[in-house]
């Protein structure tokens, strides 16, 4: 039976360097569970675009949680925390509490603790692509036991991600509003995530339209060369026609056959039983 998505907070007591008590400063997943929740299940934490200003919950969030449901997996859509008020490391910090949530309660949602990827689009593929290439082990000592276990994604699904904060192709927006106005260049360059891609990256599949002006496709494609430079398993399509923010581009005969092969490539790297 189909459940009604739910919202849970990341932090119930309050989120660490919170800066008021609206509902932008308490970061949240919302739960999306497929009809059939005999598991294990595979799950993905989708992290919408917007710059790091708002967030495309519908088109980047709500519609491929849907997605994923339809293909029997658990799908959680993450609030997270936006510049200009907040800035890095606050939205990381988000992320990995969220992978760290759904891994912490993966027995209780019916979900295979080994099979948790992170999927985000435009600037929430630089989230996702950050939770990638930073993540710890969890602190065994820590006091909430969510804390406890590890941040890694078992897996990446990155749609037309930002991921250089220093090429001419940077977005500026996205990097304005996570770093602020005059960022430290030396911390610009530790968050072009191509630049920390190492052997235990999560392997990563990359969707990119040559056409995009707002994010180009050399983000996606120096990530993705990034990762066969360390020999992670990747894929990258990079379509010819197609504006940014296309999403699943679920009303374009072209573009609507991307998440027909990130399907195919959750089954064939085993993330998709």
């Amino acid at each position: 039976m189909l459940q009604e998505p739910k919202t849970i907070l990341l932090w119930p007591a309050g989120a660490p360097g919170a800066l008021g008590q609206d509902e932008a400063d308490k970061p949240a997943l919302t739960i999306y569970m497929p009809p059939n929740t005999t598991g294990p299940l595979t799950a993905v934490i989708i992290a919408p675009g917007g710059g790091y200003q708002r967030l495309s919950m519908n088109l980047e969030g709500r519609e491929p949680a849907n997605y994923f449901n339809a293909m029997g997996m658990a799908a959680f859509v993450l609030r997270y925390r936006l510049g200009p008020r907040y800035h890095h490391p606050i939205e990381l910090g988000d992320a990995q509490r969220a992978i760290r949530t759904v891994r912490a309660r993966a027995d209780e949602w019916h979900i295979a603790g080994d099979r948790i990827g992170i999927m985000g689009f435009s600037a929430g593929g630089h989230l996702a692509s950050t939770v990638s290439t930073r993540f710890d082990k969890g602190n065994p000592d820590a006091a909430d036991p969510i804390d406890r276990v590890s941040s890694r994604p078992d897996f990446a699904v990155l749609g037309y991600p930002v991921i250089s904060l220093v090429e001419p192709w940077t977005h500026q927006g996205s990097k304005t509003n996570l770093l602020g106005e005059n960022p430290d260049s030396t911390l610009a360059r530790s968050l072009s995530t191509d630049t920390q891609v190492g052997p235990a990256t999560p392997p990563t599949f990359i969707y990119q339209t040559n056409a995009d002006t707002t994010v180009p496709a050399e983000n996606a494609v120096t990530y993705f060369l990034a990762l066969r430079r360390a020999a992670v398993p990747a894929e990258l399509h990079v379509f010819k026609d197609g504006r940014h923010g296309t999403g699943l581009g679920l009303t374009d005969p072209a573009l609507s056959e991307w998440p027909k092969l990130l399907a195919n490539w959750l089954r064939a790297s085993g993330f998709l039983k």
